[in-house]
C-alpha cells in the first residue's frame, strides 16, 4: 500500500525524544494522543485527541457527528481518523483545528442508503464521545494539521487502517455497477470483477480466492458528487481522481466523494456480433415480455410491463435486438405463457418482427414453434404451467420445422425450472434442398432466489445460491431426455441453449459437461465470456452446450453486450431508445456450417 504523508508531521519527533512518549504534548496543557495508538482499543477511560475537522459524519441517529484527523503516529497500518460525537461537538465545522476529550469507543455507522442514516447495521468506527472540546492550543501543531493532504493510495489498499481518513486515488477504478436508489456506484481496482462460479467451483478454494480478491479490489463510492453520469455510464467505464472519505458501507470497503470523478464512459457496441457460418442460432432471456390481454388492456402485467405504452416500448427493443442479430433460428426465456393464437405474446412478437423486415424489404417470414399441431386450440398453453414460458422462433424461408415440439414435465420441471421446449428443424439450401436435422432445446432453470428452498436447496454459503440441487437434477434429467431423441430428429446434432441460472463452473454446468456436452464458447476459444452482471460482477447465466456433432460445425460464438453493462435508466421503463437494456440478459449468437452440402 501507498501512503503519502506529509514529512513536517513527523519532523518534530526526529529532534524531540519525548514525541516518542507524547507526541502532541503542549506545555501547560494535558497531553493529547495519537489517534493511531487508539485504533485497538474498545471501551475506554476519558483520553484527549487534537486534529483538524474534515466532514460531517452524522451518527446512527442522525444526530451531528465530524471526522477528526491528526497528524499521524508514523504507522501506516493504523487509521488517523476519528468519528467525534456527542453535543459538545455539534457547532464543528470541516477545517478547525481542536481538541476533544472523552471516552473511546467503536460506534455503529448509519445503514448505507441514500438520504442519510438508519439503526444499526454492522460498520463501525473508532468514534469519541466529546465532553469538551477546545480550540487547538499548539500554533505548531495547528500548521502542520492545516497543511495535512489526502493519503494517496495507487493500489487496492488495507481500507481498515485508512477508515475515516481523506483519501485520494492515484489509479483508475473500472465501473461495476451502480444503483442510483441508494447512491452507490461499485468501482474496482485492476480491471473487472468476476463471479467465483464462473472461474471456480463453488466451495473449492480457487472460488474462494476468486471473492477474496474481488471484495480487495472492491469499493462502494457514493455520496451526491457522484453526479449523474456516474450513474447513466456503463460497467467498464473508467473513473479517475476519486477523492473523499473511506468509509465502511454495508460490510465493504466505500469512499465518501468530494469531488466528482473523471469519468471515461466505456462505449456501446453499436453493431451485433457477427458469426461465421451458414446458419445462426440466438438465445436470449427478454426479461418478461407480457403484452397483457393482447388487445390493449390487461395492464399492468403481472412482471412486465405496466401500460400498453411500456409493452410497445419494451417490444420495440426486443425486436431491434434480434432483428439486427439477424437469426435464423432463436430460443427466448421469459415468454408470457398465454397460448399460440394471434393475441399471444409470442403471436405478436413474431408479427412485429414481420414489420421489421417489411420496413427494409425483408422476407417476412417469422414462425413459431409448438407442441401442438398449428393453428393450435385456444386452451393451449405452455410448455408448462408457469406465468412465463420458454419459445423457439425461427425463419421459415431458412430452416424449416420437422414436426411438433417435444416438452419435459417430469421431476422438476413445471413445478420449478420451467418446462423446456425441444425442436428440429432443418436448413433449407437454396437450391431446396435441406440440411441434416438439428435440435434446439430452450431451456430456463429455477432461479437462485431462496423462497420455499429447503434442505440441500437451501443456500449452502459456497456461493451457488439456493436450489443448486434442483438445477442439478434438472440438467442431469436434460441430458437423459434429449439423448431419447424426443423429437424423432434421427440425429446427433443438438444444443441446449437458454438461461441455466448457473454460472459456468456450477455443478448444473459440471454434470452437462460430465455428460459429453460442449460450451460453444470454450469451443470457440472466447476469451472471458459473460452474458450477465449481478452485484458488479460479471459471469454467465446463459449457456449454450452443444453435443460432440454438432461441436463439430460450429464455426463462432459471441454476445451482444447491449443489456447487462446498461444502467436501468436505459430500459423501457424509463424511456431509454434503441436496444440498450432491452433486457438484464444479453442475447448470445452462434454460427454454424450446417447448410446441405
Amino acid at each position: 500500500m501507498t501512503r503519502i504523508r506529509p514529512a513536517l508531521a513527523f519532523a518534530p519527533c526526529l529532534l524531540l525524544a519525548a514525541c516518542a512518549s507524547a507526541p502532541h504534548a503542549d506545555r501547560g496543557a494535558a497531553a493529547t494522543v495519537p489517534i493511531g495508538t487508539l485504533q485497538s482499543a474498545g471501551a475506554a477511560a476519558p483520553v484527549r485527541v487534537a486534529g483538524v475537522v474534515t466532514a460531517a459524519l452524522p451518527d446512527a441517529d442522525g444526530q451531528p457527528g465530524w471526522l477528526l484527523q491528526d497528524a499521524g503516529d508514523g504507522d501506516a497500518a493504523t487509521s488517523d481518523a476519528i468519528w467525534v460525537l456527542g453535543p459538545a461537538a455539534a457547532a464543528l465545522t470541516p477545517g478547525q483545528t481542536v481538541e476533544v476529550a472523552g471516552p473511546v469507543r467503536r460506534a455503529a455507522l448509519p445503514v448505507g442508503g441514500k438520504g442519510g442514516a438508519g439503526k444499526g447495521g454492522a460498520d463501525t468506527l473508532l468514534a469519541i464521545d466529546a465532553a469538551q472540546v477546545e480550540p487547538l492550543r499548539s500554533r505548531a501543531l495547528d500548521k502542520r494539521l492545516r497543511a495535512l493532504t489526502p493519503t494517496v493510495v495507487g493500489a487496492a489498499p488495507d481500507w481498515h487502517a485508512l477508515a475515516g481518513m481523506r483519501v485520494r486515488i492515484a489509479a483508475p477504478l473500472t465501473l461495476a455497477d451502480r444503483d442510483r436508489e441508494r447512491g452507490t456506484v461499485e468501482a474496482a481496482f485492476d480491471g473487472p470483477l468476476w463471479q467465483p462460479g464462473e472461474r471456480a467451483a463453488p466451495g473449492s478454494e480457487a472460488a474462494r480466492a476468486v471473492a477474496a480478491d474481488n471484495l480487495r479490489r472492491r469499493l462502494t463510492l457514493s455520496g451526491d458528487a457522484l453526479g449523474d453520469a456516474a450513474y447513466a455510464a456503463r460497467s467498464g467505464s473508467r473513473l479517475d481522481a476519486l477523492e473523499g472519505i473511506a468509509l465502511p458501507r454495508n460490510g465493504r470497503p466505500g469512499l465518501r466523494l468530494e469531488h466528482a470523478p473523471q469519468l471515461q464512459a466505456a462505449p456501446r457496441p453499436q453493431q451485433p456480433p457477427r458469426v461465421d457460418g451458414s446458419l445462426r442460432i440466438a438465445a436470449f432471456n427478454l426479461e418478461n415480455l407480457f403484452n397483457g390481454d393482447g388487445r390493449s388492456g390487461g395492464f399492468p402485467t403481472p412482471r412486465g410491463a405496466r401500460s400498453e405504452a411500456e409493452f410497445h416500448a419494451q417490444l420495440a427493443k426486443l425486436v431491434e435486438t434480434i432483428h439486427a442479430m439477424n437469426p435464423d433460428v432463436a430460443a427466448l426465456m421469459e415468454l408470457e405463457n398465454d397460448g399460440y393464437g394471434p393475441d399471444s405474446t409470442l403471436a405478436q412478437l413474431v408479427s412485429a418482427l414481420d414489420r421489421a423486415d417489411a420496413a427494409g424489404g425483408g422476407a417476412q417470414d417469422w414462425r413459431y414453434a409448438a407442441p401442438c399441431k398449428q393453428p393450435c386450440a385456444s386452451a393451449v398453453r405452455g410448455p408448462g404451467g408457469d406465468l412465463i414460458r420458454v419459445g423457439l422462433i425461427y425463419r421459415g424461408q431458412r430452416v424449416a420445422a420437422r414436426g411438433l415440439a417435444a416438452t419435459l414435465t417430469q421431476g422438476p420441471f413445471g413445478t420449478h425450472s420451467r418446462v423446456p421446449m425441444a425442436q428440429a428443424f432443418e436448413a433449407l439450401g437454396a437450391d431446396g434442398r435441406r440440411g441434416p436435422a438439428f435440435v434446439v432445446a430452450a431451456n430456463h432453470f429455477k432461479s437462485k432466489g431462496c423462497r420455499d428452498a429447503e434442505g440441500g436447496d437451501r443456500d449452502q454459503g459456497d456461493g451457488a445460491a439456493c436450489w443448486n440441487v434442483l438445477r442439478s437434477d434438472s440438467a442431469r434429467r436434460l441430458d437423459a431426455w434429449l439423448k431419447t431423441d424426443p423429437t424423432r430428429s434421427g440425429g446427433q446434432l443438438t444444443m441446449i441453449v437458454g438461461d441455466l441460472n448457473a454460472y459456468a463452473q456450477e455443478q448444473p454446468l459440471r454434470e452437462l459437461y460430465a455428460a459429453g456436452w460442449q460450451d460453444a464458447f470454450a469451443a470457440a476459444k472466447v476469451a472471458a465470456p459473460y452474458s450477465y452482471v449481478y452485484d458488479g460482477e460479471l459471469g454467465r447465466l446463459d449457456h449454450a452446450l452443444l453435443s460432440p456433432a454438432l461441436a463439430a460445425t460450429l464455426r463462432g460464438a459471441a454476445e451482444w453486450h447491449t443489456n447487462a453493462d446498461e444502467p436501468e435508466s436505459a430500459g423501457y421503463r424509463a424511456g431509454g431508445a434503441g436496444p440498450w437494456r432491452s433486457s438484464d440478459h444479453d442475447p448470445v449468437l452462434l454460427g454454424f456450417d450446417l447448410l446441405p452440402k
